[in-house]
């Protein structure tokens, strides 16, 4: 015993710095997990084992589409995107854009159908038939858009709105995970040293007394896999408060922090997924905009038929009966292309009628606890044996350095 003291007393600065070690491996491991689990986005190496990709952009189909069956099934529905969109309004806001639209509309279509006596028209003519069809465009706006919101779910797809964008910007899903959890990836780094500097206290006292070789690697190995273990548990457990050893209460600081996670995630869902011009583009060009398009046609040939109910016959023998069905797919697929950009006008009125941001908050804090950590835990279960591993190891390699530099340094 008075040999351990000895050697304890003549060596000190060397042994303390086993648990600075530790805690630095017990740090260091979990930035580097972080790390792995966010980046690099693109997969960097030689394909298909020599390289790496951050988990979560690797997984992104699959985390974007967990995390959207919460967001669509637990949080707002396609409906409510859509109800509170006033068609009247919406027609008023875009009025002048919509003006310029079917004048681009008409010209075009008119010039393609009648090339050379649309031409000789006088532009007094010219400008009193674009009139009457702009006089007639907001109705027929109108009626399309009442007719999208009676069939919503047959034209809006909002989970494939918002798994498409997050597969398509894969640095904005890590940026959902990384702002909802913000403050628990923080706590992993920190909780690395705390946990790994504890451990540190006993390797060394083992290392005093024994002074066998295997005891430094094997500690580092335990160091990287625990603190990594008990840093995840504790950021999701327990889902509601619990005293330990009648000392102190914890509560996994995921659920801790509830409220501010809902705010920081709504904040960017609505800013960037769920967003007045998102949504356009998903009606007018997303996968269902097909049937959106059988709207238009509709509208257009009821329109078609409403003003030329009697001229109709000579415009159908004037340019053929084909061509009439050619002219009315030709309207509706000008308008389908250009309605995106017209509509964008609307963006401001949109946002503000479907609060995206309070509607979210508000659903949020009626999720039980295991709905709620749906929303950042995918981005830890998954491979989450991997990267326990890999600060395992990481810890492993770092205690044979340590055994050099002991050895080395007090024989």
């Amino acid at each position: 015993m008075n040999a351990i003291v000895q050697d304890f007393a003549e060596h000190w600065p060397i042994y303390l710095s086993i648990p600075v070690v530790a805690a630095l491996i017990g740090y260091v491991t979990k930035v580097i997990a972080i790390r792995m689990m966010f980046g690099p986005v693109e997969f960097k190496g030689i394909r298909p084992f020599l390289g790496w990709q951050g988990i979560v952009p690797k997984h992104a189909a699959k985390m974007a589409g967990v995390a959207c069956d919460t967001l669509t099934q637990q949080l707002i529905r396609p409906q409510e995107v859509l109800d509170r969109l006033d068609p009247e309004r919406i027609v008023a806001e875009v009025s002048e854009p919509l003006r310029q639209t079917i004048e681009e509309i008409v010209r075009e279509v008119a010039s393609a159908y009648q090339p050379g006596l649309w031409e000789s028209l006088p532009r007094s003519v010219q400008r009193a038939v674009i009139s009457r069809v702009q006089a007639d465009a907001p109705r027929l706006l109108a009626e399309v858009l009442a007719e999208i919101k009676s069939d919503v779910d047959n034209v809006f797809d909002l989970k494939d709105m918002v798994v498409t964008s997050l597969v398509r910007d894969k640095e904005l899903l890590n940026r959902i995970f990384l702002e909802a959890g913000g403050k628990e990836f923080q706590f992993i780094r920190r909780s690395g040293a705390v946990f790994g500097a504890l451990i540190g206290l006993v390797q060394m006292s083992a290392w005093v007394v024994f002074k066998v070789p295997l005891i430094m690697p094997l500690f580092g190995l335990f160091t990287g896999w625990f603190t990594d273990w008990l840093a995840l548990k504790m950021i999701f457990h327990p889902r509601r408060p619990k005293r330990y050893f009648g000392l102190f209460e914890w509560q996994g600081l995921f659920h801790k922090r509830r409220d501010e996670v809902a705010e920081a995630y709504c904040e960017l869902i609505a800013a960037e997924i769920i967003t007045p011009r998102n949504v356009i583009e998903a009606v007018l060009r997303g996968p269902m905009s097909d049937k959106v398009m059988v709207l238009v046609q509709r509208q257009v040939d009821d329109e078609l038929s409403r003003r030329a109910s009697i001229a109709k016959p000579l415009l159908v023998l004037a340019i053929g009966g084909r061509r009439y069905q050619d002219l009315k797919q030709r309207i509706s697929e000008l308008l389908m292309a250009k309605l995106p950009q017209t509509m964008g006008y609307v963006e401001d009125y949109a946002a503000d009628a479907m609060d995206i941001r309070n509607t979210l908050v508000g659903k949020m804090k009626e999720l039980d606890a295991e709905e709620f950590e749906e929303l950042l835990r995918p981005a830890f279960r998954e491979e989450e044996r991997t990267l326990i591993a890999t600060g395992a190891a990481l810890g492993f390699i770092v205690g044979e350095a340590q055994v050099l530099a002991l050895e080395h340094l007090a024989p």
